[in-house]
């Protein structure tokens, strides 16, 4: 089946299905006055007008959109952490390239193998640190910034503090404003 084919209208009246809307398109070279002109040059039949017990066709299909939005079933990693994972993702790959690498040279007989092999052993120290990092980061991170329901959390304490501070800051304010309004009120005159 070609694409003039596909694109002409079922003779039942009703619009075919498609995923969304297009643009109508221009004529490849031309129309013929009992048909239009495909792009090899073959004059095909106009299609049929549809029965009059159908109605009228619709002029445009119902759009409906190619994808539908939903929300993430876990929270984006915070931004410590994430830059940590793709450090080591990227020691890991690296670690991995070169151990492949140091394999097909011993098994070639290459004088790279051994330097090969050597910085293998260097990278795999590496990508094991990687791991630790984003697994350190991870943990300090959720004890400055997350909630952690055991009394000696550092968070909690840290927003403690953080309200008392606010607290102070307020009854300071306050203390203010009275002072300034008990001054306001005490005078008699503007001079």
């Amino acid at each position: 089946m070609g694409t003039a084919e596909r694109r002409e209208a079922p003779e039942n009246g009703t619009v075919a299905g498609g995923t969304a809307l297009r643009e109508p398109e221009a004529p490849d070279r031309g129309r013929a006055a009992d048909g239009a002109m495909t792009a090899a040059g073959q004059v095909r039949a106009a299609p049929r007008p549809a029965p009059a017990e159908h109605g009228p066709r619709p002029a445009r299909a119902a759009y409906r959109p190619l994808w539908v939005e939903e929300p993430a079933r876990r929270r984006r990693m915070p931004d410590p952490v994430r830059t940590a994972a793709v450090r080591a993702v990227l020691v890991i790959a690296v670690t991995l390239i070169q151990a492949m690498v140091a394999f097909l040279c011993t098994m070639a007989g290459s004088w790279l193998a051994f330097p090969m092999v050597i910085s293998s052993v260097v990278s795999t120290v590496l990508a094991t640190w990687g791991a630790l990092d984003v697994w350190v980061t991870r943990q300090v991170w959720n004890q400055r910034n997350g909630v952690v329901s055991t009394p000696s959390s550092t968070a909690r304490s840290l927003r403690r503090e953080r309200r008392r501070v606010r607290r102070q800051a307020r009854i300071a304010a306050r203390g203010q404003e009275r002072i300034r309004r008990q001054a306001g009120a005490g005078r008699l005159s503007h001079s």
